[in-house]
């Protein structure tokens, strides 16, 4: 901490900002939750009033809760905007519990009659399961765990199950479980992996969950980057005022939300523009592809390139063309729109995000977890284009950049902090060595990413060679310069 931060005062909570009780109980606590859905829960409070306010859970480390108890819970959400950044404090926030140092009370707060909505962001390997078949994995060391002691649980799955129990033994109907992760069909998803692990510990109690339990699906969108100390400096030196956990975010936000709560029992959402819909999955297709795979796209290429940020990458003629290159002859194609959206304006909306100076999103914080995040962003978009007799060539490309980002070795020779549950396996097809073909083979075998039907389409891996291939013979800008100059 700076001399100039540690002399000035510390942020608290508003004098005049209300005091909901809790009545929901949030898993993961990150920024983008509280840059996100913690506004438009505040945001319909204040509109529609209700007991809404938000217990967070830290699932790991003290960190977050140890900067806001001090404040209140109370934070500062920072608007990047293109012309200038707009501050507000946020609220809704009233607790933090941090799961390993009390997983007892976590349980007990989940377990409230007053809760009525458990929702998370715990990223993709916060379920515990295997992204090519959205199972549970029960190796899993975190799951393991919970098996062996469910009274102590580690992973999220672990804390649904047991509070469940606890809400069923009490007569108490089960809260609704409302997953915030960027995931396809996240509530199914969620609902099929709680269902495995509740079954592995009390039929009876897995036969009540799917019978009473409501996991809507949701598309969520806000970019979200990672807040600096720089962050942190700078408002300090604009408010006088010293905030130790403020989120940054970009102007632009949309929630998409099945509407399927427990009892109907839910803030007032759509007052505040949340998209209450009875069908959320041609939103998440689109979100997940246009916006995530490109993403993903930009984050590799971006690295690989020398570029730090996605706004920097897309400044790149190259990289730009690129990714519409992706979005109007291999992603939007086979996509299905959702009802009264244009797919291209989506896309150019995208683009003019992108390219949001202020908006300082690093493209190695995307490209973590590619492992993850591989099958729902890039691998659906492949499969319908080989369906439909098309060889997306920009698509082998960018699964192309993640193999050779995980190699560990830039293109300059320079090593890459990969931060991936993967990381090690990922590495070692590269030092065992290799023709191309027998790396790309290497890859297709690792089922947790690759579906065995995917992988084992002759396109597939062909495409893959010759993408990789042109990679390292001519390097990521000049590789994705050839495609759309070619295409």
């Amino acid at each position: 901490m700076t001399g100039t931060i540690s002399n000035r005062p510390r942020l608290s909570r508003p004098e005049d900002a209300p005091n909901p009780a809790i009545g929901i109980v949030h898993l993961g606590l990150g920024a983008f939750f509280r840059a996100f859905g913690a506004l438009y829960v505040e945001e319909a409070m204040e509109k529609s009033g209700g007991d809404w306010g938000i217990l967070g859970v830290s699932l790991r480390n003290p960190d977050l809760r140890d900067s806001l108890i001090p404040q209140g819970c109370a934070y500062t959400a920072c608007e990047l905007g293109p012309d200038g950044e707009t501050l507000r404090i946020g609220t809704a926030v009233r607790s933090i519990l941090v799961a390993p140092e009390s997983p007892g009370a976590v349980l007990d707060a989940m377990a409230d009659p007053a809760v009525r909505i458990v929702s998370l962001t715990v990223t993709e390997k916060g379920y515990c399961h295997a992204p090519s078949t959205g199972r549970l994995d029960f190796t899993h060391p975190d799951i393991v765990a919970d098996l062996a002691d469910p009274e102590r649980p580690k992973s999220a799955p672990g804390f649904l199950c047991r509070a469940l129990a606890l809400r069923r033994k009490a007569g108490l109907p089960p809260f609704t479980v409302l997953c915030c992760d960027n995931l396809p069909e996240n509530g199914a998803m969620l609902r099929g992996i709680v269902l495995e692990l509740a079954g592995r510990m009390d039929e009876d109690l897995a036969a009540w969950i799917e019978a009473e339990c409501s996991f809507p699906c949701t598309m969520v969108d806000r970019i979200v980057p990672a807040t600096t100390e720089a962050d942190i400096e700078r408002l300090t030196e604009r408010t006088g005022v010293f905030d130790a956990a403020p989120v940054m975010h970009e102007p632009f936000r949309q929630w998409v939300i099945e509407d399927r709560f427990t009892g109907g029992s839910r803030p007032d959402f759509g007052a505040v523009g949340v998209e209450m819909v009875d069908d959320v999955r041609p939103y998440e297709h689109m979100k997940l592809r246009c916006l995530n795979g490109t993403h993903s796209a930009l984050a590799y290429f971006g690295y690989l390139s020398g570029a730090e940020t996605v706004s920097e990458a897309v400044a790149r003629p190259a990289l730009a063309s690129f990714v519409r290159h992706l979005w109007s002859k291999e992603i939007i194609p086979v996509l299905t729109p959702p009802p009264g959206v244009d797919l291209h304006a989506y896309a150019d909306a995208l683009m003019d995000r992108y390219s949001n100076p202020r908006i300082r999103h690093r493209t190695w914080q995307i490209a973590m977890d590619g492992s993850l995040k591989l099958p729902q962003r890039l691998l659906g978009s492949i499969a319908e284009n080989l369906a439909a007799g098309q060889a997306p060539e920009g698509l082998f490309l960018v699964v192309a950049a993640w193999m050779r980002y995980t190699s560990a070795t830039d293109e300059n020779g320079e090593t890459i902090d990969v931060r991936d549950p993967m990381a090690d396996r990922l590495r070692a097809i590269w030092e065992k060595g290799g023709s191309l073909a027998e790396i790309v083979q290497a890859y297709l075998a690792i089922e947790e990413i690759f579906p065995v039907s995917l992988a084992s389409e002759p396109a597939m891996h062909e495409g893959l060679e010759r993408a990789l291939g042109t990679l390292m013979d001519i390097g990521a800008e000049k590789a994705v310069a050839h495609l759309t100059e070619h295409a």
